[in-house]
Parts: C-alpha cells; structure tokens; sequence
C-alpha cells in the first residue's frame, strides 16, 4: 500500500491509499485507527503533504562509507545519531528556503523509515512488525554552519530542511537494494543504494529503540551516498528512493 497525506477540497487534510484511480480517502490515521472511506479523488484535486508529521526526527550520520570519507571521516564503529525538529518537515513542491546566516547549504537523499508502532529496547528480528514503511527524504545541510559548530543542530535544523515524500510505503524491503537518486536541476548529484548502508534499516532501529521510545510516525532518515553538494535560489532538487517515487521540491532564498 502506499499511503498519502492529502489538503483536498472534498475533506480538508486527511489521509489516503493510492488506487489506480486515484487516491482513496480514510477516516483516522494509519498510526491509531482507520477506515476507508467511498470517495476517490483524482491526483488534480488534491496537494500532497508531508506524508507524516512526527514527534521526532532521528537522523543517522555518515552510514555510507564513500559519503563519511568525502566529509573526511573514517567509517564509524556505531551509528552516529542526531535529532532534526519536527518543523523541518515540508512536503512535495514545497520550497526548500535558504537561510542567510548560511552561504553553503547542501542535498542529502535518504530513504526515510515511518515507525508504526510504539518502540523500545527492540532486538533486531522484532523491528518489522513496528515499522509502517517507507518514504523519501531530503537532509538539507547548512554545510558551512555544520564545520564552524562542528555540531548537527544549527546546521539541519532549519525550517524547510527535512523535505518528506511523496507517498509512505508499507511493502518496500530495503534489503533489495533499492536505489536512491538525487537530482539537481535534472544532473544527477547522487546515485547509490540502501545496500550500501553500513548499518542497515534492523540494527539502527534497534539501536534507537535502546535509547529513546519511537512512537508512531516517527521517522528515521537512515544515510546519506555520496555526490552531497550545493543547492542554490532556483534550483529544483529531486529525490528519488526506488519504490516510492520522485521527491521535488524548488529552492528559493528566504
């Protein structure tokens, strides 16, 4: 299933399934309870959202060998985590604004994990069942704030930096080494896959889980391959994680 979050005029914002027709629009949440509804509107009459908006974003740093050796650091022995806020999260078409204490603001796609269910202290071969599934994400990195700190905070926490989409989907196993691609301006910048993770989608929920409860809708942004670079005012980003389709956000400078 792939599952939408949707501003349409037939019932405001509310969540939906893909069909072939459309988009089926549900009562409830996929998180606590839902039901689908008779009404299946068209893509034209609906703005898709952020699939999600969740209590916390986790983010994991330099889980791609080539990416942790092009910011000039060896491959880490644990994950490496970080927290980027909730108002980070834009959606699909929405601009990726710049902000001015920064002159170096850089693309990172991500295959993004949408937790399902409440989590803690999980061992590796039960995080399946907690997961909803999967979508595509955007680490925007103010790079140049990011060495002057030698911190994650300042540098990805700005608003607009966590674009989410379009779609979460419930059947995608990224063990298949599905595909990630970046495009700026329609040159491709990144091109790896989730096979190249150092530590797979398992072992860093399990890790999380050991030091903070994951609640539904939570996300988890698992890595970034390598080819991160600038995004200037004008340039259209691409994200595109195989299975869930096309992230496109604009940017534009704030």
């Amino acid at each position: 299933m792939k599952i939408v979050r949707v501003d349409s005029e037939v019932d405001d914002i509310t969540y939906g399934a893909v069909e072939p027709d459309g988009i089926r629009l549900h009562r409830g949440s996929p998180f606590v309870a839902w039901e689908p509804t008779e009404t299946v509107i068209g893509w034209q009459e609906a703005r898709l959202l952020s699939p999600v908006i969740p209590t916390k974003i986790i983010a994991v740093g330099r889980n791609y060998v080539e990416h942790a050796s092009e910011m000039g650091h060896e491959a880490p022995e644990r994950p490496i985590i970080f927290l980027k806020p909730p108002t980070t999260i834009i959606g699909p078409l929405q601009p990726i604004r710049l902000p001015p204490d920064s002159n170096e603001v850089h693309h990172e796609a991500e295959l993004a994990v949408v937790m399902g269910r409440v989590a803690r202290d999980l061992a590796i071969e039960d995080v399946g069942p907690h997961i909803l599934g999967y979508t595509a994400a955007n680490d925007v990195t103010a790079r140049d704030l990011q060495r002057e700190d030698g911190r994650f905070t300042r540098a990805k926490g700005f608003d607009t930096f966590c674009p989410l989409g379009p779609v979460i989907d419930t059947e995608l196993d990224p063990q298949e080494s599905l595909s990630i691609v970046c495009r700026v301006n329609d040159e491709v910048r990144q091109s790896g896959t989730t096979a190249e993770m150092i530590f797979g989608v398992g072992e860093l929920v399990a890790y999380i889980s050991r030091i903070m409860t994951l609640l539904p809708g939570d996300v988890i942004l698992t890595g970034t391959p390598s080819g991160v670079g600038p995004i200037e005012d004008g340039d259209r980003v691409e994200v595109e994680v195989e299975g869930v389709g096309l992230l496109l956000n604009p940017v534009v400078a704030r």
